[in-house]
């Protein structure tokens, strides 16, 4: 006779083991959105990105994980982590690190470090106003790093898709500000 799963066993958080297969095709994409702008001196591609989350939280291990969205926002918030580190250490390397020296001309130069810039400098951004509304902060990494839709960054906050769209356009505003544009 089999046993059918007790309620205590279903409601239980699911882990980072048992999630990250399920949502691999959104993950996928998810890696896709991050890196599409990179062109072609990037170097860390989707299928690296999506090993180097998994490693993360997995390393993590205790994060107890409530549902899709919940997951979805972790692995978001550990893809932007990633990005950053893998532009810093780029930018370390190409300021010297074991490189070989060559000369390039200023525009082959401005080229390389242009979007390593724009990444470096969102991330201080969002530094910053973590110190301004830590919600605005967690709304654009669920939003714009994780890809969710209004409802789903919605469910995740606690907050109506109303709510959510109000408060992506303030967050959108003081980034702007704070990027000076």
């Amino acid at each position: 006779m089999k046993s059918t799963p007790s309620r205590e066993t279903h409601d239980r958080p699911e882990s980072v083991h048992e999630l990250f297969p399920a949502l691999y095709r959104e993950l996928k994409r998810l890696a896709r959105l991050r890196l599409s702008g990179g062109g072609r001196h990037t170097l860390l591609d989707t299928s690296a990105l999506i090993n180097e989350a998994y490693l993360r939280m997995q390393r993590d291990g205790g994060v107890a994980l409530r549902d899709r969205e919940h997951f979805l926002a972790y692995a978001a918030t550990t893809m932007r982590s990633i990005v950053i580190d893998f532009v810093r250490r780029r930018s370390a390397d190409r300021r010297g690190g074991l490189a070989e020296h060559v000369t390039l001309d200023t525009r082959s130069a401005a080229q390389l470090g242009a979007q390593d810039d724009e990444i470096l400098a969102v991330h201080e951004a969002l530094q910053s106003l973590q110190q301004v509304d830590p919600k605005l902060v967690q709304l654009v990494e669920l939003r714009y790093f994780g890809g969710l839709s209004d409802a789903e960054v919605g469910a995740v906050m606690g907050v109506t898709d109303r709510t959510v769209r109000r408060h992506w356009e303030r967050a959108r505003l003081l980034l702007a500000d704070l990027l000076g544009r």
